[in-house]
């Protein structure tokens, strides 16, 4: 424990550790499982026809614009596939690298803040929080975004403390971030941090922090990030702006257009779940922050800034787990401190009792899962697997609570938490992504004989499809989801059919494969005088062909044996048909 108890120890020597030691916890077998969709086929599907098409501003999913999301992980993205080749290691790397960043800088602005002890805790808490970890891993924009408003609120600290060297260069650090939060996520890279600085400066006081803040020079800073996307994109695009700032933030937040609607208390249990094992502290943390609120404003702003983010969260009509991650780093940061300085052993043997009760209830339960329900989400070994390797974490929980020193209670759990992020992911993510990827389907049509069979999608769109085939999907039925937008700008009615417009072209002998879910599967044989030949399953999905080999009286079934799909054909370079956005109707010689 030596390593902890020293505060004189080298910051560049702490980075090193850190980077090496969660290094290897968020990249192990990082490509090694195929990606999931729906957000981990569209985010790298859309830098990769942002590539083809050598067009960096207006995005494309699916040779439709998406205008959803700004760019920023789209060009990171863009990045880590001219480095790393087209894979699923080339669509994790950037949210990764983002994870083990914020990681870092939670570190680095913990020493500076409180102490390196804080700050070395404070790290650890936030690396090996469950849920960080292995939204880490995962391909979409909320990490991105996590990371830019971590760095616009730690500058913003830094600047603000009294007499702190550098203020100037530190806010317009904080300006920066800031725009690169707003090129990451929309308008809450300004107003996230807008609504805290507002509040920090309200209930202590401080409004002398506005003469300090550079705001007309910062200001260019921030525009000089940001603005120049938004202006050309609205150049390009006239139709940009309305769809923008109001479909996707006013509504969004306001309405339940996006059908993402949870109850107000919905993230409470989030962040119990996510961030385990250190869940429990959270609320002793909290309460530092608030009763040091003027002898350490440092601290309150950290309170604020994990406060007033969840709050804003739970109160949108829009909810999805990963929103919340920007509250991970200050709570990390909270957590962290109080170890040092608020240790109690008594309050700490309740909370660790309390954590080793919940983490043992949580491995019985994974151990009983597979035994307990019919059809569960993992099989016997994996729960077996998960279940030991949390109930190892408890009984090391149980025991370290009853240390004196924050540290030997920190490290073995720190350490056996290591232990189940690396060991029972893998597992649960394995069947996830059986059931929820594309990259089976798209191998079993890479194989089809037919140059010119066309891919469809019924109601449900395998967004990695087109990632994994390089080649563009037809959407069948009336629910086009997010791509609605998209569909309506040009003509691309051909390519979203009703169910009786795509019937009559798969009755019409057209090469047709399409992606039925099997709850949809009558639906779709009642629509159709062909029911088609079962090519493959993948979890709850069906592959249907249409070719002379099915026949209208071998109705495929759920149950039915799958044919063996082997080795995906190599896929040539994309032509312009398949790849470049296009208005035409498909046809066998334009797929």
């Amino acid at each position: 424990m030596k390593f902890f108890r020293d505060e004189a120890g080298s910051a560049i020597r702490d980075l090193g550790v850190l980077l090496i030691g969660f290094g290897v916890l968020f990249f192990q077998f990082l490509g090694r499982l195929p990606l999931i969709d729906p957000d981990e086929g569209r985010y790298i599907e859309i830098p990769r026809e942002m590539l083809v098409r050598g067009d960096f501003v207006t995005p494309i999913l699916n040779h439709v614009k998406y205008f959803e999301k700004p760019p920023l992980h789209y060009w990171l993205n863009v990045i880590s596939l001219k480095i790393f080749g087209e894979g699923e290691l080339a669509a994790r790397v950037p949210g990764t690298l983002c994870g083990l960043f914020t990681v870092l800088l939670t570190y680095w602005v913990g020493r500076q803040l409180f102490s390196r002890r804080s700050g070395l805790l404070a790290a650890i808490v936030l690396g090996t929080s469950v849920g960080f970890v292995i939204q880490s891993r995962i391909n979409f924009t909320d990490m991105t975004l996590t990371f830019c408003l971590t760095g616009a609120f730690i500058f913003f600290m830094l600047a603000a403390r009294d007499g702190y060297p550098r203020q100037g260069l530190h806010y317009y650090l904080f300006y920066a971030f800031m725009g690169l939060a707003v090129l990451a996520k929309g308008l809450i890279g300004i107003v996230l941090p807008g609504a805290v600085i507002f509040m920090y400066m309200l209930m202590t006081r401080r409004w002398r922090l506005l003469k300090e803040m550079r705001i007309p020079t910062g200001t260019i800073v921030f525009l000089a990030v940001c603005a120049p996307w938004f202006v050309l994109v609205s150049l390009r695009n006239p139709e940009f702006a309305h769809f923008f700032f109001i479909h996707e933030h006013f509504q969004r937040f306001l309405t339940k257009i996006h059908h993402r609607y949870q109850p107000l208390w919905f993230f409470v249990p989030v962040l119990l779940g996510t961030m385990l094992p250190w869940s429990l502290f959270i609320p002793a943390a909290l309460r530092s922050g608030w009763k040091e609120r003027k002898a350490d404003p440092e601290k309150f702003f950290l309170f604020l800034w994990a406060v007033i983010i969840f709050a804003f969260f739970s109160k949108s009509n829009s909810k999805l787990i990963p929103y919340i991650l920007p509250v991970f780093p200050p709570l990390a940061l909270l957590i962290g401190d109080w170890f040092v300085k608020g240790w109690n052993a008594a309050s700490i043997r309740r909370v660790s009792m309390a954590t080793a009760g919940l983490l043992i209830l949580i491995g019985a339960g994974a151990i009983a899962y597979p035994f307990t329900f019919r059809n569960p989400e993992i099989g016997t070994t994996a729960g077996i697997v998960v279940g030991a390797l949390f109930l190892v974490q408890g009984i090391v929980c149980l025991i370290a609570g009853r240390k004196g020193d924050p540290a030997a209670f920190i490290v073995p759990l720190a350490a056996a938490t290591f232990v189940v992020i690396a060991g029972a992911p893998p597992y649960i993510y394995e069947q996830v992504a059986v059931k929820n990827s594309a990259r089976e389907l798209s191998r079993a049509i890479q194989q089809d004989p037919r140059q010119d069979v066309q891919i469809a999608c019924l109601s449900d769109y395998q967004q990695g499809i087109a990632f994994y085939t390089h080649r563009r999907v037809m959407l069948v039925g009336d629910d086009r989801d997010e791509l609605d937008f998209g569909s309506r700008q040009g003509d691309h009615a051909a390519w979203f059919p009703t169910l009786p417009e795509f019937a009559k072209e798969w009755d019409s002998g057209k090469p047709f494969l399409v992606v039925v879910k099997k709850g949809e599967l009558a639906k779709f044989q009642a629509a159709c005088k062909k029911t088609g030949r079962l090519v493959m399953k993948a979890g709850n999905r069906l592959l249907l062909a249409n070719d002379e080999q099915a026949s209208s009286s071998a109705t495929p079934t759920p149950s039915a044996t799958p044919t063996q799909t082997g080795t995906p054909k190599a896929t040539a370079t994309p032509t312009a048909s398949a790849t470049q956005p296009s208005t035409a109707k498909p046809t066998p010689s334009s797929p």
